[in-house]
C-alpha cells in the first residue's frame, strides 16, 4: 500500500510557490493559455501520483497561476488599434487627483465605452491639462472625451520600467483628455474612502500652518503624498527613510498595538465582559480592525498590506488557540498576495518589506525584556535593515544610503513612537470632534518640522547618495547570501566571511574602452536628445533630453542613472547643441550632479546655467580619440536655434561618430565639408529626423555606416518623417530608432569597426514589454 506523503509547511508552501511565480517573470513571451492548463493539470497529477514532489506541484501551480495572470493583465490593454484615436469613455476616478502646473492628473476606472463597436474596460492613467471645468473629487463619475495608447515607457541603462510598474498596478493605458463641452464630472457616492481620505487631508492642510509640515502629516496620516516634491524624496533616499514618508508597516503595527490597549481598557472598565468573550480574542480582532483601517487609509499600500495580514495570520491563530510563529505569520502573508496579485513581485515595495522583516525575524532572536532589550532590538535592527537592503536597494534604485542606518537609528522610534501617536490622535479627533484636532495636529507638525531639518542636514553628509554600476543578478544573489551569512545565530563558524560576497557587487567588474576606441550610448529619452560618449578615462554628455512644466526632469531621470549604471562616476564635459528645452532641458540637472564638468553650448546666452560657446574648431583629444567641433562658425549669430546646434565629430582609431543636433538641410553642406575625408561615420540623424534636414546630398556626402535617430514614441510631430526614412533605405544605411529599440549603445573599437552593440528594448525582453 503506497504511503501518503506529508504536505510541506507554510514556509516550505509560500517558498515553493514563489519560485513558480518568479519564474513567469523572466519569459519574454508568455505561454498560451492552453499550455498554461496543461501545466496545471500536469501539477495536479505530480501531486496526487508523487506526494514526495508536491513542493514540486506547488511550484507548477504558482507557474500556472502567475502565467495566466499576466496574460489577462496584458490583453486588458488598450487595443492597438484605437492607439491616438479620440472616443469616448464613461467611468470614476479612483485615488487622489494630483494638481500640478500644466494638468490635473488622475486614475480613472473606465466602465465603459464604445469604440468600432467593440467594448472595453480598464484603469487608466489621465491627465486633464489646462484647467479642468471644475474641481476633481475622488470617486467623482463622469464622460469624457480622451486619446489613450499602451503604457509605454523609456528604456534606458539604470532606468526604472514605467511598463513593469503600470502592469503590477493594473494600468491598462495612458493619455489625455481631449477638449469638448461634454468634459463634466459629476459627483459619485456619497461616501467614499478616498472622498473621506481627501477631506481629512484637507482639514489638517487648514489646522497646520507650515505647508510643508501640513504635506508631511497628511503623508503620515492618509498617505497622501501629494504635497511632497522631488527635493523632499530626494532627501528621504538620502538617509534612506522613503519607507517613513508615507505610512509605513510599522505605523499599522503602532495602530495595532493601539486597538489593544483600547479593547484592554474597555475590559478594564467593565470586566464581566471577560466572561462572554475571552479578552486575548477580543484584543487580537481589535488590533486587526485598527489595523485594518489604518491601511485603508493609506489605500492600501504594498507594506500596509504586508503587515495587515501578517496581524490577521496571528489573529486567526489565537482565535483557534494555535501558535504561529513571526516567520510562519510572514510566509501565509507573503502566500495570500501572491495568490491574489502574483504580479506583485514586480514591485520594489513587496520585496523590500519582506525580505526586510524576514532578516529580521532571523537575526534578531529575542533576548530578555524591558528597556535594554528593546534598545539592542531597535539598534542592530537598523544595521541588519541596512546591510541585508543593500543588495535589493542597489538592484531596484541604483543607489543607496551610508549614512541610512544612523537617520533610521533615530526616525524610525522618533517618527513612529512619538509624530504618528500625535498625528493619529488629532486623526482621531477630527473625525470624532473637529474642534479639538487643532493642538495635536499643530504638535505634530512642529515634531515633524524639527526631525525634518535634521534630515535636511544629514542629507548632505558624504556617502547619503552612493551609486554604483548596474548590479548584475549573480551578484545580487551572492551578497543576499553574504547577508544572511553574515546574520546567522551565534555558533555558526565564520559568519565575517559573509562580507566576502559583497565584494562582486559593491566592486564590479569594469570594461573600458581600450585607447583608441569609445563608446557611445544613445538614451531614449522621447522626443529629445541625449548621448553619452565614454572613452577609456573620460566622458562627455551631449545633450540633456528635456524638462516639463510637471516638474519631470529627464536629465534627472534618465541621464544621470545612465552614467551610474555604466560605471562613469566622472564626467568631463557637458555639451549641448542648442537651448531648446528637448535638447537643453535636463541640463541643469546633469551639472548639479557632476559640477566639475566643463560647459559647452550652441546657444550659450540662451541657456539656464552658465556654459561656454561651442564654436567651430575647438577640439580636444582623450585617450587617442580625436573630439573636433564643426559648427557653428563664429559668423552665424544670427541663425535660427536649429542651425546653432553644436555640431562634433569623435574620431577614434577605427571609427567617427558625427553628432548633428538639431542642423537643418541649409547647415548640412557646410558641416559635411568640414567633416572631410575619413573612415564613414555613425550618424546621429538630424532634428529627430524632420523633413527639413537629412537631405539626399547630406546623406551622399557623409556616407554614414549606420544612422540612429532619437524620437518619442508616436510623436505629434511624426518623427522620422517617412520620406526622412526612406532617404536612408535608398542609401542602403541602416536606421535605429530610440523609440522602437530604446537606448542603443554603438562600439567603435580600436581595431574593428563601428557596431551596435546593445538595443535595450530588445537586451532583456520581458513579456511586459511592448
Amino acid at each position: 500500500m503506497r504511503r501518503a506523503g506529508r504536505w510541506p509547511g507554510a514556509i516550505a508552501v509560500t517558498l515553493a510557490w514563489l519560485a513558480g511565480v518568479l519564474a513567469v517573470q523572466w519569459l519574454p513571451i508568455l505561454p498560451a493559455h492552453g499550455l498554461t492548463g496543461a501545466l496545471a493539470a500536469c501539477a495536479c497529477l505530480l501531486a496526487w501520483r508523487v506526494p514526495y514532489a508536491r513542493w514540486l506541484a506547488i511550484a507548477l501551480f504558482g507557474f500556472a497561476w502567475a502565467a495566466w495572470r499576466g496574460s489577462v493583465a496584458v490583453e486588458s490593454r488598450l487595443p492597438k488599434a484605437w492607439e491616438g484615436q479620440d472616443f469616448r469613455v464613461v467611468g470614476i476616478i479612483e485615488g487622489l487627483p494630483q494638481s500640478r502646473a500644466d494638468a490635473t492628473s488622475f486614475l480613472f476606472r473606465i466602465e465603459h465605452t464604445e469604440h468600432d463597436a467593440k467594448p472595453w474596460r480598464g484603469l487608466a492613467r489621465i491627465s486633464w491639462y489646462d484647467a479642468p471645468p471644475a474641481a476633481l473629487e475622488p470617486c467623482a463619475q463622469g464622460q469624457l472625451l480622451v486619446r489613450l495608447r499602451r503604457p509605454r515607457g523609456m528604456v534606458n541603462p539604470g532606468g526604472t520600467d514605467s511598463e513593469r510598474s503600470a502592469l503590477a498596478r493594473g494600468i491598462t493605458a495612458v493619455g489625455y483628455v481631449r477638449d469638448d463641452r461634454s468634459n463634466q464630472p459629476q459627483s459619485g457616492a456619497k461616501w467614499c474612502l478616498d472622498r473621506l481620505r481627501a477631506r481629512l487631508a484637507e482639514d489638517i492642510q487648514a489646522r497646520v500652518r507650515d505647508p510643508h509640515d501640513a504635506a508631511l502629516l497628511r503623508a503620515f496620516t492618509v498617505g497622501d503624498t501629494r504635497g511632497l516634491g522631488l527635493y523632499d524624496w530626494d532627501v528621504a533616499r538620502a538617509n534612506g527613510i522613503s519607507h517613513l514618508i508615507a505610512i509605513s508597516g510599522f505605523h499599522v503595527g503602532v495602530a495595532a498595538v493601539f486597538g489593544t490597549w483600547l479593547c484592554y481598557a474597555v475590559y478594564w472598565l467593565w470586566p464581566s465582559w471577560g466572561l462572554r468573550w475571552s479578552r486575548v480574542q477580543a484584543q487580537a480582532v481589535a488590533a486587526l480592525a485598527c489595523a485594518l483601517g489604518y491601511a485603508a487609509l493609506a489605500g492600501f499600500g504594498m507594506p500596509t498590506v504586508r503587515t495587515v495580514l501578517m496581524i490577521a495570520a496571528v489573529v486567526l491563530a489565537r482565535c483557534s488557540r494555535r501558535a504561529v510563529g513571526a516567520d510562519q505569520a510572514l510566509a501565509i502573508a507573503l502566500l495570500a498576495i501572491l495568490l491574489v496579485d502574483p504580479m506583485a513581485v514586480l514591485e520594489a515595495g513587496m520585496w523590500l518589506s519582506f525580505v526586510g522583516v524576514g532578516f529580521l525575524i532571523v537575526c534578531l532572536e529575542a533576548q530578555g525584556h524591558g528597556v535594554r532589550a528593546f534598545l539592542r532590538e531597535l539598534t542592530l535592527g537598523q544595521l541588519v535593515m541596512t546591510v541585508a537592503l543593500l543588495p535589493l536597494t542597489l538592484w531596484f534604485f541604483g543607489e543607496a544610503s551610508l549614512v541610512g542606518a544612523l537617520s533610521n537609528l533615530v526616525a524610525v522610534p522618533f517618527v513612529s513612537f512619538v509624530i504618528v501617536p500625535c498625528a493619529l490622535i488629532g486623526l482621531l479627533l477630527l473625525l470624532i470632534c473637529p474642534a479639538l484636532a487643532t493642538p495635536p495636529l499643530r504638535l505634530a507638525g512642529w515634531l515633524a518640522h524639527a526631525q525634518w531639518w535634521l534630515l535636511e542636514h544629514t542629507a548632505r553628509w558624504p556617502g547619503a547618495h552612493w551609486f554604483l554600476p548596474a548590479v548584475e543578478p549573480w551578484a545580487l544573489l551572492l551578497a543576499t547570501l553574504g547577508a544572511v551569512w553574515l546574520f546567522m545565530p551565534r555558533g555558526v563558524p565564520l559568519r565575517v566571511l559573509g562580507g566576502l560576497l559583497f565584494l562582486p557587487l559593491l566592486w564590479p567588474v569594469r570594461y573600458p574602452p581600450a585607447t583608441g576606441a569609445f563608446q557611445a550610448w544613445v538614451l531614449d529619452v522621447g522626443q529629445g536628445l541625449s548621448i553619452i560618449v565614454r572613452t577609456r578615462e573620460h566622458a562627455m554628455v551631449y545633450d540633456a533630453g528635456a524638462r516639463y512644466p510637471s516638474q519631470f526632469d529627464l536629465g534627472e531621470a534618465v541621464v544621470v542613472p545612465s552614467l551610474h549604471a555604466l560605471g562613469i562616476d566622472r564626467l568631463d564635459v557637458l555639451m549641448v547643441s542648442h537651448a531648446d528645452n528637448d535638447h537643453a532641458g535636463g541640463a541643469p540637472a546633469v551639472a548639479a550632479a557632476f559640477p566639475l564638468a566643463r560647459r559647452y553650448a550652441g546657444e550659450p546666452e540662451r541657456m539656464p546655467i552658465p556654459m561656454e560657446a561651442c564654436v567651430a574648431g575647438q577640439h580636444w583629444e582623450w585617450d587617442n580619440v580625436r573630439f573636433r567641433v564643426l559648427s557653428p562658425g563664429s559668423n552665424t549669430p544670427r541663425a535660427s536655434a536649429n542651425d546653432r546646434s553644436c555640431v562634433v565629430a569623435i574620431e577614434g582609431a577605427q571609427g567617427r561618430l558625427l553628432l548633428t543636433g538639431d542642423i537643418a538641410a541649409d547647415t548640412e553642406p557646410g558641416v559635411a565639408t568640414a567633416l572631410g575625408p575619413g573612415p564613414s561615420p555613425v550618424l546621429q540623424v538630424p532634428h529627430h529626423g524632420s523633413k527639413s534636414s537629412s537631405s539626399p546630398a547630406f546623406i551622399a556626402a557623409a556616407r554614414p555606416e549606420l544612422a540612429v535617430v532619437s524620437a518619442g514614441w508616436r510623436n505629434r510631430f511624426g518623427h522620422p518623417r517617412p520620406e526622412v526614412l526612406e532617404r536612408y533605405a535608398k542609401a542602403g544605411i541602416p536606421l535605429y530608432n530610440t523609440a522602437v529599440e530604446g537606448a542603443i549603445q554603438i562600439d567603435f573599437p580600436a581595431v574593428a569597426p563601428a557596431r551596435v552593440a546593445a538595443r535595450w528594448r530588445l537586451r532583456e525582453r520581458r513579456y511586459w514589454r511592448e
